[in-house]
């Protein structure tokens, strides 16, 4: 009897487990049996296995092998643990117990000929491995930037499973960490001097980066509804290292990362189709659920266009990650959960036939309902910012030049800074995360300014969550002015922006 042991990682949501994989070699007819409760990809990789390692100028036990990957009740999905197998089933043919593989973590799914390709999910990994205090681990080259990011863990890539083997013998090197990993081109940012004319817009736009407000713009088409919410992203300013190891994790599981730019630094800006379903927008799948558009949107911009044309239940779905800042999937083999803190940006048309002259409008009052009824009320009363674009006039084509996006950055940078410095008690750094409680007790503006906001509570215009959520928007438009506190006139313009009827 011979017997191997190898480890890898199995991931949870954003979480990682480590897996033990044992190979043993007994008496009895030839034959591999894989057994902890694995998934079809990772049943497959019996074939990968032994392909690899008889390419790779071994031979192949020809007797029976049992592979076993325990936790035994924990379900394994995928082929992140062709490499760890390949190695246990070499070390228990070969009677080799190698130190490095005792202390090392391996990841990678294997090619016929032996090569190891990348994987996804590996940040995570790699975090789970150095969590649980692994001192190395081995990953795809393919992965290799992306592992670096993970400081206290010594990483390395590789390219073949026979140039692991040789390195488990000391008679080869494997590709070291690459330094810098994170450092890349910056992503391009369009300008918000593109856009001509809207101002209340504009305004708007900068009052949501300021505090990650939600914000809904219906109007007409080719007003440039779209154009503003492709900007926003340029507004926000980069993400914290925690951040963006966060980020960066849930797009390397959702297989989005890409290979030159490892680590992602500028909030994402994600923008599903109308057709999308429920899956897409919260995350699903069989097995263990993946991560969907709002997890993918985290940290950044969630951008619905033509969201009237969404489908209800999609959008309902998006109440709860709306107010828990994550989302929470039960399904067949456990549940995952992934953040979801991100900005909500819709743009929507008045109505079906959305003519460019309200005049031209062919709908009947029927029809405009059922298309706006589609936004609940329970939904819309998440969103803070409304705003109702109107077309402009030819001459602004001419006369008319907007902000560039680099000027109300910086405003929005120092009201964010100054957000942060106020609610860092609380532990949280913007506006829109601000507990109500905190805003009605400890940090309660003045009695003016209570009065306005008690007045559209008696009178049925807000109810209590409206009430604090335009104490939030009334807070962004004073960092925005350098104010200390939010006056009367800082809560009247968040109250019209809070009912949709600024001007």
């Amino acid at each position: 009897m011979a017997l191997g042991r190898a480890y890898a990682v199995a991931i949870r949501g954003l979480d990682g487990i480590t897996v033990e994989i044992e190979a043993d070699i007994t008496g009895g007819l030839p034959g591999v049996h894989l057994v902890g409760l694995p998934d079809t990809a990772l049943q497959e990789s019996r074939n990968r296995v032994r392909a690899a390692i008889t390419n790779c100028g071994n031979s192949w036990p020809d007797t029976r092998l049992t592979l076993a990957l325990s936790p035994a009740t924990l379900p394994k999905v995928g082929s992140m643990y062709d490499v760890a197998l390949a190695s246990a089933v070499l070390s228990a043919h070969l009677k080799k117990a190698w130190p490095r593989l005792e202390k090392t973590v391996l990841l990678g799914e294997l090619a016929l000929d032996g090569r190891v390709r990348p994987v996804n999910g590996v940040l995570p990994a790699v975090l789970a491995a150095k969590r649980d205090g692994w001192p190395t681990v081995v990953v795809p080259c393919g992965n290799l930037a992306e592992a670096s990011l993970v400081d206290g863990i010594e990483v390395w890539g590789v390219q073949s499973l026979d140039q692991l083997q040789r390195w488990f013998t000391g008679q080869a090197r494997l590709a070291a960490r690459i330094e810098d990993a994170g450092a890349g081109a910056a992503p391009h940012c369009l300008d918000l001097a593109d856009l001509i004319g809207q101002t209340e817009a504009r305004v708007a736009v900068e009052i949501a980066a300021a505090g990650a407000h939600h914000l809904l713009l219906t109007g007409p088409p080719g007003i440039g509804k779209t154009m503003l919410a492709q900007r926003l992203p340029g507004l926000l300013p980069e993400l914290t290292e925690e951040e963006a190891i966060e980020v960066t994790a849930i797009h390397s599981i959702a297989g989005t990362l890409a290979p030159e730019t490892p680590l992602i630094t500028r909030p994402t800006f994600i923008a599903p189709h109308h057709s999308s379903t429920v899956a897409a927008m919260v995350g699903g799948g069989t097995g263990m659920a993946r991560p969907g558009a709002v997890s993918r949107a985290h940290r950044g911009v969630l951008f619905l266009d033509e969201c009237a044309e969404i489908g209800t239940h999609v959008l309902e779905a998006l109440r709860t990650p709306l107010e828990d800042g994550e989302i929470r999937l039960a399904r067949r083999d456990g549940v995952a959960r992934y953040p979801a803190r991100f900005q909500l940006v819709m743009a929507a048309n008045p109505c079906p036939c959305a003519p460019t002259d309200p005049k031209d409008c062919l709908c009947n009052a029927g029809a405009k309902r059922r298309y706006q009824g589609k936004l609940s009320g329970p939904l819309m009363d998440r969103v803070d910012l409304k705003v109702e674009m109107h077309p402009i006039r030819a001459g602004a084509f001419t006369h008319e030049v907007g902000e560039p996006t680099a000027a109300v950055r910086a405003r929005v940078a120092a009201a964010r800074e100054a957000a942060a410095t106020r609610w860092r008690g609380l532990g949280v750094r913007t506006n829109a995360e601000v507990p109500g409680p905190a805003l009605r007790h400890e940090f309660r503006p003045g009695e003016a300014t209570m009065a306005l906001l008690r007045t559209a509570v008696d009178r049925g215009k807000l109810n209590l969550r409206g009430a604090d959520r335009t104490l939030r928007i009334a807070w962004s438009i004073a960092d925005l002015a350098g104010a200390n506190s939010p006056t009367p006139d800082h809560v009247a313009t968040a109250l019209s922006f809070r009912q949709g009827g600024a001007r």
